[in-house]
């Protein structure tokens, strides 16, 4: 009996389906991939992609150029890359956070967002702060203070209306954000860059004709989400985190 029970173990083991983790489940059909050359790298390339349910990701914009962290990247806390060996990401390291990400809000200064979007956004008033002190209950969120003419002592430094072009369109990138960890990093966004090759605190910036462009693409109840790694990292993980192909992702602007 016991070499009948050992086979028909073995039989079972190899007849059992090869299971993977996947990041983005199945009700993810919108996905922003951006590829740095390595962990280092200010500069990189972002693209669109799209897939129906049960379907492979396709590409839909052309690779648009990107700047990233002033220090490259490091691992941020999102839905993939929390776990990850090596650097982390920390408040004002100036590098941007790697892995896969959900989306917030969009936030801008205008009333509404350009013609043909549709997705949730927040219009900026004078009470609104994004508060970066780890040390805040409110720590890597949006807040809105009572009164803009009497602001508490922090406010100035962490309000969110200051008339700056670069923050005229923020989406959030929800890395460090369920729950955040403090001091692991805050304030995430893909904004407005401020010159071709001015890279950024851990931020994605590009141009804003681009920007708007990725604005219009989101549609919430297609679950958008952001992945950024340097290309060695996508070409390991693209298969295991269910990723579009990199043959799909290796053109250069």
């Amino acid at each position: 009996m016991k070499p009948l029970l050992t086979l028909l173990l073995l039989l079972a083991a190899f007849c059992t389906p090869l299971t993977s983790t996947r990041a983005l489940d199945a009700d993810v059909q919108q996905l922003i991939v951006g590829i740095a050359p390595d962990w280092n790298a200010m500069q990189g390339h972002l693209q669109c992609f799209q897939r129906s349910p049960g379907g492979s990701w396709q590409a839909v914009s052309g690779p648009v150029p990107v700047l990233f962290g002033k220090n490259g990247l490091a691992w941020g806390r999102g839905e993939e890359g929390t776990d990850e060996p090596g650097l982390h990401k920390k408040e004002r390291d100036g590098r941007a956070p790697a892995g896969v990400f959900n989306l917030g809000k969009i936030y801008t200064y205008d009333p509404a967002l350009p013609a043909g979007a549709k997705y949730p956004f927040h219009t900026v008033t004078v009470r609104d702060a994004w508060v970066d002190d780890p040390n805040s209950p409110d720590y890597n969120r949006c807040v809105s203070i009572p009164d803009a003419a009497s602001p508490p002592p922090w406010f100035d430094k962490q309000k969110m209306r200051h008339g700056d072009f670069a923050y005229h369109w923020l989406v959030e990138i929800r890395h460090n954000s369920d729950p955040p960890e403090p001091g692991a990093g805050s304030a995430i966004f893909f904004h407005i860059r401020r010159g071709e090759t001015r890279p950024t605190s851990g931020c994605t910036t590009m141009a804003e004709p681009e920007l708007v462009k990725l604005i219009r693409f989101l549609r919430a109840d297609e679950h958008p989400h952001y992945v950024l790694l340097p290309w060695a990292e996508y070409q390991e993980k693209w298969r295991s985190w269910g990723l579009p192909e990199p043959a799909l992702v290796k053109a250069r602007p």
